[in-house]
């Protein structure tokens, strides 16, 4: 099955749904800023590169609606500063 990336604002996250388990970055938007504070991955699916697909996703919204982001998450940062540091706000 392939992955199932979401927007779950009830919760104030992007979730990533890989074969029933599940990756997920929360958020607060801040002006044209999208602030995350926290990713977890399911611990069966670390080491699989659901993260990485996860913020791939995340830092595609946050480009199409104009935002930077905000990583507060020691991931997301780490993330962001090899792969998209032009979107570090």
């Amino acid at each position: 099955m392939p992955d199932m990336f979401r927007h779950n604002p009830e919760l104030s996250r992007y979730e990533l749904e890989v074969d029933g388990l599940l990756a997920f970055a929360d958020y607060q938007r801040s002006g044209h800023r999208l602030v995350i504070p926290h990713v977890e991955t399911d611990p069966a699916l670390r080491g699989q590169g659901a993260a990485a697909r996860l913020m791939a996703q995340v830092a595609q919204v946050a480009r199409s609606e104009g935002m930077r982001i905000t990583p507060l998450c020691s991931y997301a940062a780490a993330w962001l500063k090899r792969n998209d540091p032009d979107l570090i706000a």
